[in-house]
């Protein structure tokens, strides 16, 4: 698997994207502001994610996504393992990550790639221009679960 920045000409997976966050309204805007990484396999783009800076020497993963054929293979991980060295190299101090309180795999992958909980962005999902309500692990998402680590 190559994993790369997305070039400047190429369209951005905005599927995959859209699995992560069902807003394509906020998907489009911080794609506008972010870095879009790829992964690739044999040339099929299988996984995304989306660099944020958000503060002085603060940067955040605002979307990660795996097409739904490959969960379970690890790419997900490596696609944190990538966002983390890609941000440490370019000097950033603190990588963040949100999630919602019913992605439970997310949660965990997120822990054990060294992410801390620091907060709870209450009714995040309610809020935030989604048309449906969103339903996982047969739990509501409405909260957003914010995570950080140093670098």
């Amino acid at each position: 698997m190559n994993i790369r920045l997305l070039k400047p000409n190429e369209n951005c997976p905005l599927e995959l994207l859209l699995l992560a966050d069902p807003s394509r309204q906020l998907v489009e805007e911080y794609l506008k502001r972010g870095q879009c990484y790829v992964a690739e396999i044999e040339h099929q783009i299988v996984g995304v994610y989306v660099l944020l800076p958000t503060r002085p020497e603060t940067i955040e993963v605002v979307n990660i996504a795996v097409a739904e054929v490959m969960h379970g293979k690890g790419i997900g991980r490596q696609l944190v393992i990538h966002a983390i060295e890609t941000a440490r190299s370019q000097g950033y101090k603190t990588l963040e990550i949100g999630t919602g309180n019913s992605s439970i795999g997310q949660l965990a992958l997120y822990q054990k790639c060294g992410f801390r909980i620091v907060g709870v962005d209450l009714d995040f999902f309610v809020r935030h221009n989604y048309l449906e309500e969103i339903y996982e692990n047969g739990i509501q998402c409405r909260d957003m679960i914010r995570m950080s680590q140093d670098l």
